[in-house]
């Protein structure tokens, strides 16, 4: 594990960020970015353009389970490290599902973040993904929206779907579920989120018009000031502004006309055109996956401006929901870039082979898994790896060149419980100032 620094032992009240930092300054000194494309000096420190959003960080939790760890081991630490990371001031987590496979040991991403709500007062807490092929959407739609009323608006529903694995077989949706029947699923749940009554008539759900409840569009009770601060129930709902929310309301997707819609945040995981597509005709934001660089968010963030425009929305529209795009990431902070190098390198591959090498495809064709230490050399030079500036400069210099400005990163990479943790720390108290 590497030194403890003192600004990483500090710790604050659970649910209280940290100060916002001071002016900043007109000129930085030269600094050194992590591989990839750095931001010029001139525009670091958070020199954003003046109509840009702040950058939110949150963390990517996948459960992950490292050779030799036991499945409640692995869950104990997404359990953890969401604690500390509202205590370091992190603005959301994120929760993965998988079946099957020791790649990640969370079955149910919104059981998962049911949990995690309980257990905190600020932080958002969101899936990414909720698998809609092998999910009936009415069932998660109710989830959602349990989960939506009872945190005070602080779940976000994250959906995908998924890949062509035998969950497919065992939950009896078979491979149409996964390559044609995602948009029909897609808009049932839109539907029961948005509506009051709903029926469904297509090739995969049919019944009759039923009452939605609980209803996801009631007005959400926001926590108690002392509540919200982690000391106890105060009588009354009392709104208090969240790093996650900021004056514009950007928490929600926007409906055609440009208002924020009622109801838990829907994002949608993004790896193909279709799927870019489907996202920005239903005004919806994407979460784009750890493999993605820079130059493949700005395609995508192109094909999706193409399919927004041709959907009848309008630029400004566009600006608002390019903020709410959340980017997934790894996050390791050190003294040293070789040193935070060098512990990735050291357990992720293992954890790939062990993880990704378990899955089977539902109908036996073939599939081509990434050489595990090529995959961790390239989120290396892709993320926020290396000391707290070189991490600061590379989601500021991603945050510069594409407009997105949530970030959702996977701190776990160390496979090491405690080692995580720190690393959470280090990530609140030293680069998270240096955001603006």
């Amino acid at each position: 594990m590497t030194k403890t620094s003192a600004r990483a032992e500090t710790r604050r009240p659970v649910g209280v960020r940290p100060p916002a930092p001071g002016p900043m300054l007109t000129t930085v000194p030269q600094v050194t970015a992590v591989p990839g494309d750095p931001l010029p000096t001139a525009q670091r420190a958070g020199a954003l353009p003046a109509d840009t959003a702040p950058v939110r960080v949150g963390l990517f939790l996948l459960s992950a389970q490292f050779p030799g760890q036991t499945h409640g081991e692995a869950l104990e630490r997404t359990v953890r490290s969401t604690v500390e990371a509202e205590r370091a001031g992190l603005d959301s987590v994120w929760l993965a599902e998988h079946h099957f496979v020791p790649y990640g040991v969370c079955p149910d991403a919104a059981t998962l973040a049911g949990l995690l709500l309980g257990r905190t007062r600020r932080i958002g807490v969101g899936t990414a993904v909720s698998v809609l092929s092998t999910r009936h959407p009415v069932a998660l739609g109710e989830q959602a929206a349990l989960l939506h009323l009872t945190s005070g608006g602080r779940f976000t529903l994250g959906v995908g779907r998924g890949g062509p694995w035998i969950d497919l077989d065992v939950f009896g949706d078979g491979p149409g579920a996964f390559e044609h029947g995602f948009p029909e699923r897609l808009d049932l749940l839109l539907r029961w989120l948005r509506g009051s009554r709903v029926g469904a008539d297509g090739p995969q759900f049919a019944f009759p018009e039923v009452a939605v409840v609980p209803r996801a569009t009631e007005p959400v009770r926001r926590p108690a000031l002392s509540n919200w601060l982690g000391f106890g129930e105060q009588s009354g709902p009392v709104r208090f502004p969240r790093q996650r929310q900021d004056e514009e309301g950007l928490g929600e997707e926007l409906t055609a006309a440009g208002r924020p819609v009622a109801g838990p945040p829907v994002v949608v995981a993004c790896t193909s055109p279709g799927g870019v597509k489907l996202a920005a005709e239903r005004g919806l934001p994407m979460l784009l996956g750890m493999h993605s660089g820079d130059e493949d968010k700005l395609r995508m963030l192109e094909l999706y401006r193409t399919a927004w425009l041709a959907a009848g929305r309008g630029e400004e529209q566009l600006r608002r929901v390019t903020r709410q795009h959340v980017a997934a990431g790894v996050a390791q902070v050190d003294d040293r870039a070789a040193a935070a190098r060098s512990t990735l390198l050291n357990a992720m591959p293992g954890w790939f082979e062990y993880g990704l090498g378990a899955h089977r495809t539902v109908d036996g064709r073939e599939r081509k898994m990434r050489d595990p230490r090529e995959y961790t050399e390239l989120l290396c030079d892709l993320h926020a790896v290396g000391t707290p500036r070189q991490c600061a400069d590379r989601l500021l210099a991603t945050a510069e060149r594409t407009g997105i400005r949530r970030f959702a990163l996977l701190a776990e990479g160390s496979g090491d419980h405690e080692a995580t943790l720190h690393n959470i720390a280090r990530l609140g108290s030293e680069v998270l100032p240096q955001l603006g």
